[in-house]
């Protein structure tokens, strides 16, 4: 359901559909960008949203609206926990246009997911932020989201490691 306050926008928020694909994949470019300033590639990037939008076990987008105009999204991926016997969501590809930012965008698609993940009996949300976005680490801890123990590792992997 819309949320507005005085001199905010009436704020929709949705899943996204195939029709969607495009500013998906518009969104993810300035993400990556803005926030790690990697320049992805488009067509992996089509490929990535594409079978998001295909295939909902992979997770599903939802899009922040106003007026019919697509302003932020984040893609919610779910984890098992056998310690929790639960999900974990994950929230991903968080983006909000930088002119609709400080406006509630966020927190209207934070909120949105929490209660979808609260009402499919999820254990916790979680995300990962560069170290160095401090604007974005600011808006998750204004959202009472805290950082937690773990550290993550990754390991790039390509078809011709051995």
């Amino acid at each position: 359901m819309p949320h507005t306050t005085v001199n905010a926008p009436v704020i929709r928020i949705r899943r996204a559909t195939s029709n969607d694909l495009d500013q998906i994949i518009r969104f993810n470019l300035a993400c990556a960008y803005e926030s790690e300033s990697l320049r992805l590639d488009p067509s992996a990037a089509r490929i990535g949203a594409e079978t998001v939008i295909a295939d909902p076990t992979c997770g599903h987008y939802y899009l922040a609206e106003n007026e019919h105009q697509a302003v932020g999204q984040c893609l919610v991926t779910r984890e098992w926990s056998d310690w929790r016997g639960a999900w974990v969501w994950w929230l991903q590809s968080v983006y909000v246009l930088p002119a609709a930012r400080r406006s509630g965008i966020f927190a209207e698609l934070f909120h949105h997911v929490r209660n979808a993940a609260r009402s499919g009996g999820a254990a916790s949300l979680r995300l990962y932020v560069d170290q160095d976005n401090k604007g974005a680490i600011q808006t998750y801890r204004k959202m009472g989201m805290t950082q937690s123990h773990y550290r993550l590792y990754e390991m790039e992997l390509s078809l011709s490691d051995d």
